[in-house]
């Protein structure tokens, strides 16, 4: 395991001593650590980053490779995933959990095939324009398709500039990260300077979490017996073939109030629809 580097710096002065120096600890790490193996790492296709960028959002690498791979294989171009059934989209994704994402991926598919032609854009406010995509995913898709400068803050990231610059503090804000990026980032290279952080941000976090020193910072509740994971048994359930509430009731043994929350909330996400007293996929 990499040694944890015990060199800080004031987050209000950030001469250009201390953005060399900072700057040398993430380059070091990734050299002798970095995770260039992620085979979004090794594409600048622009299609490919944003499957990429939406597939992590909530789930760690290790479980994206898979699916990634599967996914692309099935639709390689943005046009194959425009033009395919929704359910066909989400039989795909199943296994990733968080299935909103598929029906964002399916709709801003079809958005650029029809508005941009084709082309994903380059700009942070025409991308958050589109479906789920926010001003994390806006960004890395800027800095790993596009290799433009942009500031990009996610957890790996947050853990980064929290350790270095914000060691005794608590309670840290993306507002108060955001500064700091602006200043500490290699504008030259942004592309390589994103991945040698996440990558640090990775090995931080197998030492200790400085994340939780986030304002922004929520401890994720138990998967085992949650909504989440009755969601995901209703999809599942769904790509199969449309089924009666009271089919669903009797397959997954659950409360039937309970079960017409999760419908409804799906429903409300567009996911599945309600048609000739059966529920199917959206």
């Amino acid at each position: 395991m990499a040694a944890l580097s015990t060199q800080y710096f004031n987050p209000n002065k950030r001469t250009p001593s201390d953005i060399r120096a900072f700057r040398k600890i993430i380059y070091r790490n990734h050299r002798e650590h970095g995770r260039d193996y992620l085979p979004w790492r090794k594409t600048k296709n622009p299609y490919k980053i944003l499957i990429s960028e939406v597939m992590l959002q909530q789930t760690q690498a290790g479980r994206v490779i898979q699916k990634y791979h599967k996914f692309l294989k099935v639709f390689p171009t943005i046009q194959t995933l425009a033009q395919a059934p929704f359910r066909t989209v989400l039989t795909v994704w199943q296994g990733m959990g968080y299935n909103r994402r598929a029906r964002y991926l399916s709709d801003t598919a079809k958005i650029i095939v029809k508005e941009h032609g084709g082309r994903i854009p380059q700009d942070m406010y025409a991308l958050q324009k589109l479906p789920g995509i926010g001003p994390a995913t806006a960004a890395g898709i800027c800095i790993f398709a596009f290799n433009k400068p942009a500031t990009y803050i996610e957890t790996n990231v947050r853990s980064v500039i929290i350790h270095h610059f914000f060691k005794h503090k608590e309670q840290v804000s993306d507002a108060t990260i955001a500064k700091v990026l602006k200043r500490v980032i290699d504008t030259n290279h942004p592309r390589r300077w994103y991945g040698a952080l996440l990558d640090y941000g990775k090995i931080l976090k197998k030492q200790y979490n400085p994340s939780t020193k986030s304002a922004h910072y929520t401890k994720q509740t138990p998967f085992k017996g949650s909504q989440r994971e009755l969601r995901g048994k209703v999809i599942t359930l769904l790509t199969e073939q449309p089924r009666k509430m009271k089919t669903l009731q009797r397959m997954l043994r659950e409360p039937l109030p309970r079960l017409r929350r999760v419908l409804a909330a799906l429903d409300a996400d567009n996911l599945v629809t309600l048609q000739r007293g059966a529920w199917r996929i959206a």
